[in-house]
């Protein structure tokens, strides 16, 4: 008896699509430098959604404000079709785009922040700074999520792989390992200059502070001596004391020079 043979029929052709896509601005950081600041073909199969091809770069969409397809300003959810040029603009410092911007309900840029655990020194420098920012080091990336999505608050991260999580609705990748640079792209990209209140926040916390009487110190501290224009305020969550020192003047002296 001849042995069974099974006759495999060969796969139809998968077509491949063609779009045209520009990234513009800070977007570039992400792509490689023969795409940067450039028109570009890139090929799919099927109908992707705008974030999925968006992403299929390398640029998570928490970055990303405003989408044209052809010209027309479009969701995330939108489909892409063979032929389509798209241009991708990043979240805008200044400029309101509200009328013509359909792919956020509302704009990104609100001064409450959570941030990973490789960046322990800049959550320090921020709430110096006076912006709400939490931060844990036992955080992980779901708390992460979870927290942002709940609380409303900008994720800060130097992962960019967890900005596209699709739960993720706030957030900025970090450029710079340097905490002074870290701190200028935050407020400059978020255009958080005119933002600030020093010294308005518990750097251990998170808490807002208090004007406290000098009496109430030396209740604390018995026997400390007070020098005229010092100055005391308290934590109202953890109670740490806080005072004017020369240390505020210098931390002072070199955020006013990275703001500028």
């Amino acid at each position: 008896m001849r042995p069974l043979i099974r006759k495999f029929e060969r796969p139809d052709f998968v077509s491949v699509s063609t779009a045209c896509i520009r990234f513009y601005e800070e977007l570039n950081d992400f792509l490689p430098p023969s795409r940067r600041k450039a028109h570009y073909a890139i090929g799919f199969q099927g109908t992707p959604s705008v974030k999925s091809l968006i992403e299929g770069e390398g640029v998570p969409h928490t970055e990303v404000e405003m989408v044209l397809v052809n010209g027309n300003p479009v969701t995330f959810r939108t489909k892409i079709r063979d032929g389509d040029r798209i241009s991708v603009y990043p979240v805008f410092e200044s400029m309101d785009v509200t009328p013509v911007n359909v792919t956020r309900s509302k704009p990104l840029r609100e001064p409450k922040f959570i941030l990973d655990v490789h960046l322990g020194k800049l959550a320090r420098y921020l709430r110096m700074m006076g912006f709400d920012t939490l931060y844990a080091k036992d955080y992980n990336d779901l708390d992460l999520v979870k927290i942002s999505v709940t609380e409303k608050r900008c994720i800060l991260t130097r992962d960019r792989k967890l900005l596209m999580r699709k739960e993720v609705e706030r957030g900025y990748w970090i450029r710079s390992g340097s905490v002074t640079e870290q701190v200028s792209e935050v407020i400059r990209r978020l255009d958080l200059k005119h933002a600030t209140r020093f010294f308005s926040r518990c750097t251990r916390c998170n808490g807002d502070l208090e004007v406290v009487d000098d009496q109430e110190v030396l209740a604390v501290f018995p026997g400390y001596r007070f020098f005229p224009g010092t100055g005391f305020c308290r934590c109202k969550n953890c109670r740490h004391i806080y005072w004017n020192g020369s240390h505020c003047k210098r931390f002072a002296e070199r955020i006013l020079k990275v703001l500028e």
